[in-house]
């Protein structure tokens, strides 16, 4: 699964970059690289952006992957023309933000907003499938999560608004609940959808999400 971000307009960069003269831009080569909102072009256009806006750009780096180990070294390499500027503008989703953040010592800018987790389905379309809620219902729904991919996020579907398999509220989108019956039907499970399903436990995960796993021997 990848982080799929988006751009946030130009006036909210601007705004989050008030007072600060000197600027350091980092993308990511992953997931921004995919979603076409923080790899080597859009490093390259923001770059352009901020300087006809005045700001003076100190350099220019795509972390191949933003949010992991890696970013230090990556970072390290280009301590000089990071340590001359003010302020760091990171083009990646929220989880590199705070990845370099925690290693630069100075202010950091978000350029992007992140939207989801999910998959590229088409070039340029990316669609949720797991919002990370800590409480799957998947065996009963056929492996379609109906969290996310249903509007309402209903657990006992379909509502009335369903038409000819497409969702009320986006008529662009399928039916959550169609899919599932239509896959229940499939592998002859169609009891399922007879069964009711206890109101969603969303605090199943406290936040901030924390776990510890005991490995054996260590």
């Amino acid at each position: 699964m990848k982080s799929i971000t988006r751009a946030k307009p130009m006036e909210a960069v601007l705004s989050g970059l008030e007072g600060y003269d000197r600027v350091f831009i980092a993308g990511c080569g992953t997931c921004a690289t995919m979603c076409r909102t923080g790899g080597i072009n859009e490093v390259a256009a923001m770059s352009r952006a901020l300087e006809e806006a005045g700001k003076l750009v100190t350099g220019t780096l795509v972390i191949p992957t933003a949010c992991d180990t890696l970013t230090q070294e990556c970072m390290d390499q280009n301590r000089e023309a990071m340590e001359d500027a003010q302020v760091t503008l990171v083009m990646s989703c929220a989880f590199g933000v705070q990845t370099v953040s925690g290693y630069v010592g100075r202010p950091v800018q978000p350029a992007l907003d992140t939207l989801f987790f999910g998959l590229e389905t088409g070039p340029g379309h990316f669609s949720e499938v797991c919002m990370q809620c800590g409480d799957c219902v998947l065996a009963d729904t056929a492996g379609i999560c109906p969290v996310t991919a249903c509007h309402k996020g209903l657990l006992n579907g379909p509502c009335g608004g369903t038409n000819n398999g497409k969702c009320e509220i986006d008529s662009a989108i399928d039916c959550a609940w169609t899919l599932i019956y239509n896959r229940l039907k499939e592998i002859g499970r169609l009891d399922l959808m007879r069964e009711y399903c206890k109101p969603k436990n969303f605090q199943a995960m406290a936040k901030p999400g924390h776990v510890d796993i005991i490995i054996e021997g260590g």
